[in-house]
């Protein structure tokens, strides 16, 4: 998902609500993440059946013009450059200061679509004195309250009538993105899948200059490879730059069907690593781990056994991913991966018929019964799967809130160990019949 809009303008003006009325239109995908700061929020919004990606700039502007000089027009300059679209937002107490001017002649030169959006506009007095505006010369001009929300939905509108459509899911390419945190060798994993064949490489429009989009059709298998920027730990992100890498990065793992978590065998499964899975993971994506740089780690017999041991260790209990020792630079097991990938992605997809399911449930349901509660006999009735793009699975039972987690999970691991779903995320739910 490539469509990114940013809202930019100095200090409070009114940022930061308006960015938070407009994911509240939907529920909002918003991750508390280490690399992304809390003054600059990241957040996904859909509106007329369009998803886009919302950045907040809520930080980066001083309040003087010494600040400005750097601190403005370096953060706009990047927003500008990253976004297809520009929300501009001033407000309508002060008029027009010279900051806004400011802004608005940086908006000028990029050519970007620009909403112009006034805000604080909140009775017929203030909405006289927002044709002052116009003097900013942009075309779109937006009265608006962020507080009461009056106003957005006219911009919404006309804000996803600019973005492109989305492609028909059934004829969308799997995705694979690459992720994990800088050095572990995700690119040259890239270029050695790709290899000298530079024909098989699509150049996909809006893709930035680091997070790399390609077309791999190779050996039976085709998809398209993400490179994301590497994703470090907050105060690593020093440059703005690296700030919309890694927004970036979780923006490549949202988009993706399966990621590829990429470890540096030196260093094992460190915080960082487990932080990029869980948001995989809390994104319902499959998920495949190779650790790299295998060759240069001593080893005997039990060393590969000791390692996976270690880091499904510390997944628990979302451990029963596939775990791959790989050497890009001795190009040892590297297509393995791309098998792995295949397979995650063809059980992410699965879909259970519902006599299969019955039969499983019968089977599940003598091995071990539902405890009861307090008395209460717990029956479970039937099961369906839900049409979704991961998988989710509905049991229909009598009391369903007396049925034990313990239980629940019994349920999940029988159903992995029936159908194959390694590496990826299956969700019970438990409705009354």
């Amino acid at each position: 998902m490539e469509n990114l809009v940013a809202i930019v303008g100095r200090p409070n003006v009114g940022k930061s609500t308006f960015f938070n009325r407009m994911l509240g239109m939907r529920q909002a995908i918003v991750d508390d993440f280490s690399g992304v700061t809390r003054d600059r929020q990241y957040g996904v919004s859909e509106w007329n059946g369009k998803r886009f990606n919302l950045v907040d700039t809520g930080g980066f502007i001083g309040d003087s013009d010494d600040v400005f000089a750097a601190a403005i027009r370096n953060q706009i300059s990047i927003a500008i450059e990253q976004a297809q679209i520009i929300i501009f937002m001033v407000d309508v107490t002060t008029g027009i200061t010279d900051l806004d001017q400011k802004v608005a002649r940086l908006l000028q030169i990029s050519k970007k679509p620009v909403l112009l959006v006034v805000n604080k506009v909140d009775n017929h007095e203030r909405m006289m004195m927002i044709h002052e505006f116009w003097g900013l010369g942009f075309e779109n001009l937006y009265p608006v309250c962020s507080n009461s929300g009056s106003g957005t939905g006219e911009v919404l509108d006309d804000l996803v009538k600019l973005l492109p459509g989305i492609k028909d899911e059934e004829q969308r390419l799997p995705h694979f993105a690459i992720i994990g945190r800088p050095n572990a060798g995700k690119s040259s994993f890239i270029n050695l899948l790709l290899g000298e064949e530079r024909t098989i490489v699509t150049d996909i429009a809006g893709t930035t200059r680091d997070s790399v989009h390609a077309h791999y059709n190779k050996f039976g298998h085709e998809f398209v490879l993400v490179d994301t920027a590497g994703i470090r730990r907050k105060r690593s992100v020093k440059e703005d730059l690296e700030f919309y890498s890694v927004l970036r990065a979780l923006r490549a793992i949202e988009d993706a069907d399966v990621c590829i978590l990429m470890l540096d065998a030196t260093k094992g499964l460190e915080t960082q690593d487990l932080n990029i899975f869980r948001i995989a993971m809390k994104n319902n994506k499959g998920i495949v781990i190779l650790v790299n740089k295998w060759d240069l780690v001593e080893k005997d017999e039990k060393t590969i056994l000791t390692f996976e041991a270690d880091i499904k260790e510390k997944l628990k209990p979302n451990d029963d991913v596939p775990i791959l020792f790989v050497s890009v630079l001795e190009k040892q097991r590297v297509h393995k991966a791309v098998d792995a990938a295949m397979h995650v992605y063809q059980n992410r997809t699965k879909k259970i018929s519902t006599s299969k399911l019955n039969d499983f449930l019968e089977m599940a349901l003598e091995t071990y019964h539902p405890p009861s509660y307090r008395g209460k006999m717990i029956s479970i009735k039937y099961a369906i799967q839900l049409p979704t793009p991961y998988p989710c699975f509905v049991f229909f039972c009598n009391n369903p809130k007396y049925l034990s987690e313990s239980y629940k999970n019994y349920l999940e691991n029988k159903l992995r160990e029936s159908f194959d779903f390694s590496g990826v995320p299956v969700k019970l739910f438990f409705r009354e019949k």
